[in-house]
């Protein structure tokens, strides 16, 4: 199988090079060309941008074939992650491959606001020499109040401290233990901004974030403080800002990013000689630029060939390393659900998963991948672990996760039951080494590999049945690699789980549903879900 991945924003060739060295990965450009954009977007399976690109709700519907969209960037403002959501797109950014280029930016901005260098240095070009205009004022001692203790502002805090800052913070997310451990004291945001000297802005814009700092907190501020900001523009009202510093409520702002990209050329805030603007410059680097593109196609190519979402946006509560090393408990998990959706009777109206194992993160993603590959073989799609759940909230699947032992003899299995009106259904699977096997069907012991073309034949427990079967598939050209029959001492029925070669012909399985004491005959393609 090959995957196209469509570039649109210009990325850095190290990563596009891991995409190209695959011999399974297509690359296809469409940098600066919105034509090229929307004419090759049906053909992707991968769309990779930075912050150029607007995807919006209208142009993923485009992506037909869409499994992934790559950020080479922290922010994911620019892609509706609703949308994709919706379509079981993962979103997937580089968070932490610029970390040290805007910390850097920031404090760059900081520190020619405070001397005052690039105005000394314009009057240096037009044969000035005005020390006195020019002088700045130390940062040693200043209060350093940073809002959002992310990786960027954990880097931000490492400078200020060796700066000789005091450190305090707001950040409604980390512990008192964590911020103890960076030196920092936390504070409410508006204790924070009556405090501080200077305040530096590295939290994401959200609607919670949206014009963080408006009018009435930018009052908050004290006459002689500075604010910096190399996040994202909206979480300031610029309008409000530039109101703040012609009434010499602030003294002066550094400004990285803005509402609008490009800054509009009649822009208030190219007017005012108090605050210092760059174009959107913080991770602007040689070395962030690689790293962010080495992040973000490492990323997008282990989505595309593995289904490894790790880290992505919009899976919820799943790390990108518990992703990784559940891989192929995961694929087990995958297809026991596609397994017993296919057994299942009617509209199936509840789903619940057990993982039974060792690992303490393994049962959330396990869930999300068992009701993928249930709602996979009802034919529910596009479907993946980013959308797995709300698509069976949406058709009213009660979904439910138990934890437990495994099943005996076993280190590791995952359990799956559908529940229709007037039947349950039941699936397990086991991993045996690095391979998964199905060792149980509605409480039938069986054992067969999870992948495959599988028949699972239901017939009354008497003699004859396994020759006439064998007889069959043997006539139909199908060769069959596990044939095991299995009974319950509380049943006259028998079940045979049997692993063939190939995909069988409709007539063979027609075939086999008529021959003597056969009651029912299911056929699931575990690799494929059909």
């Amino acid at each position: 199988m090959t995957w196209m991945v469509l570039v649109a924003d210009r990325v850095a060739e190290g990563g596009l090079h891991l995409l190209r060295d695959e011999a399974d990965l297509t690359v296809v450009s469409a940098v600066g060309n919105p034509e090229a954009l929307r004419r090759e977007l049906p053909r992707a399976d991968g769309l990779l941008v930075r912050s150029d690109t607007q995807v919006t709700a209208e142009l993923i519907a485009l992506g037909a074939r869409l499994r992934v969209i790559g950020r080479a960037g922290i922010g994911v403002d620019n892609i509706d992650v609703v949308a994709a959501t919706a379509r079981g797109i993962a979103v997937l950014n580089a968070p932490g491959a610029n970390t040290v280029s805007a910390a850097e930016h920031t404090w760059a901005l900081l520190l020619a606001l405070v001397r005052r260098i690039p105005w000394a240095a314009a009057s240096m070009r037009t044969g000035a020499w005005d020390r006195k205009t020019f002088a700045g004022t130390e940062l040693r001692g200043k209060v350093l109040g940073i809002v959002g203790l992310g990786r960027i502002g954990q880097h931000v805090a490492a400078i200020g401290r060796g700066i000789g800052m005091k450190l305090i913070a707001h950040d409604p997310y980390l512990t008192e233990k964590r911020a103890q451990d960076l030196g920092v004291a936390l504070f409410p945001l508006d204790d924070l901004l009556a405090r501080a000297d200077v305040v530096t802005l590295h939290l994401p814009l959200t609607d919670d974030t949206r014009h963080l700092l408006g009018a009435d907190r930018l009052a908050r501020m004290q006459p002689h403080a500075l604010l910096v900001n190399t996040a994202r523009g909206e979480l300031v009202d610029e309008a409000a800002l530039v109101d703040a510093l012609g009434a010499g409520r602030l003294a002066g702002a550094a400004i990285d990013v803005y509402a609008q990209e490009p800054l509009p050329a009649d822009s208030p805030l190219r007017n005012d000689e108090r605050l210092l603007l760059t174009p959107h410059l913080a991770a602007s680097t040689v070395e962030a630029q690689e790293r962010v593109s080495r992040e973000i196609c490492a990323a997008v190519r282990d989505a595309l060939r593995t289904g490894d979402v790790g880290g992505a946006v919009n899976v919820a509560g799943v790390s990108a390393a518990a992703i990784r090393r559940l891989r192929p408990v995961l694929e087990l998990a995958r297809r026991v659900g596609r397994l017993g959706a296919t057994l299942a009777h009617g509209r199936v109206q509840a789903i619940e998963v057990q993982y039974g194992g060792p690992d303490e993160e393994a049962p959330r993603p396990a869930k999300l991948a068992a009701v993928e590959g249930a709602l996979g073989a009802m034919g529910v799609g596009p479907v993946s672990m980013v959308n797995a759940q709300p698509l069976a909230e949406q058709r009213g699947i009660a979904l439910a996760r138990r934890g437990g032992a495994p099943l005996a003899g076993f280190e590791t299995t995952v359990s799956v039951i559908l529940q229709t009106a007037d039947r349950r259904t039941s699936v397990v699977g086991a991993m045996v080494g690095e391979r998964g096997r199905i060792v149980e069907i509605d409480g039938y012991p069986v054992d067969v590999p999870a992948e495959g073309h599988l028949i699972v034949l239901c017939n009354r427990d008497v003699p004859g049945v396994i020759g006439r079967v064998g007889t069959a598939l043997g006539d139909a050209g199908a060769n069959i690699g596990v044939y095991h029959q299995s009974r319950r001492p509380d049943s006259d029925v028998a079940l045979a789980a049997i692993a063939i070669d190939q995909s069988p012909a409709r007539d063979l399985l027609e075939r086999l549903a008529t021959l003597p004491d056969v009651t029912e005959v299911r056929f699931v393609d575990l690799d494929n879900g059909r």
